[in-house]
């Protein structure tokens, strides 16, 4: 009997009909409401464990504990051997300092040195390819074809030989024979010259 007093908003036939569509509708939209997602995601946010357990810092902890008991082990053994007996002075120092690569490079050093020995013995028994003889008697003909060639004589200046410097006495010398060889070719000269004018 509630549709007889139920007054629609807009005017009907049958207020029956008009109260059971209304309240149809107004269910639908009561059940849309509460099905409703919201826009803005309020719900906290997601737990890890590992965030709230915290493995690494329980690990430092335990770490941290077990040297102290340690230390405070060490200090103990130390403080009942003093009880025990009557003390002593612990300043020595007996460590003896070793390097882990100390073999290997001997070993390297061993090798380098048969290396360098082999090198050695092999530059030792190697012979010249160039003759100092020969070099020498080639620069001797090269200064007589100098000689021979040459209008002026040549004044020679000291020249530095195994690490001793030569002394200019050698070029005076050298120049004076030179001087004399061409006196004696000019003379000779003149005597044939004089010769066959004698025998015209």
């Amino acid at each position: 009997m509630q549709h007889q007093a139920y007054q629609p908003v807009l005017p009907c036939v049958n207020k029956y009909l008009q109260y059971r569509w209304d309240k149809n509708c107004y269910e639908m939209h009561r059940s849309k409401v509460k099905s409703a997602k919201p826009t803005i995601n309020t719900t906290p946010p997601k737990t890890y464990g590992h965030l709230l357990v915290k493995f690494k810092k329980r690990q430092l902890e335990e770490e941290r504990v077990s040297r102290i008991e340690r230390d405070n082990q060490m200090l103990l053994d130390k403080m009942s051997h003093i009880m025990q007996t009557n003390g002593g002075v612990d300043c020595r120092n007996d460590y003896v300092k070793k390097s882990l690569g100390t073999e290997k490079r001997q070993l390297e050093l061993l090798r380098i040195a048969k290396e360098n020995e082999w090198i050695l013995q092999r530059l030792s028994s190697c012979r010249p390819r160039y003759s100092v003889h020969v070099w020498h008697e080639q620069w001797l003909k090269n200064l007589e074809l100098m000689e021979n060639i040459g209008r002026y004589p040549r004044l020679y200046t000291a020249q530095q030989t195994d690490g001793k410097v030569e002394n200019k006495k050698y070029a005076k010398n050298e120049d004076e024979r030179s001087a004399n060889t061409r006196n004696e070719r000019k003379e000779n000269d003149k005597k044939t010259k004089v010769t066959s004018e004698d025998e015209a």
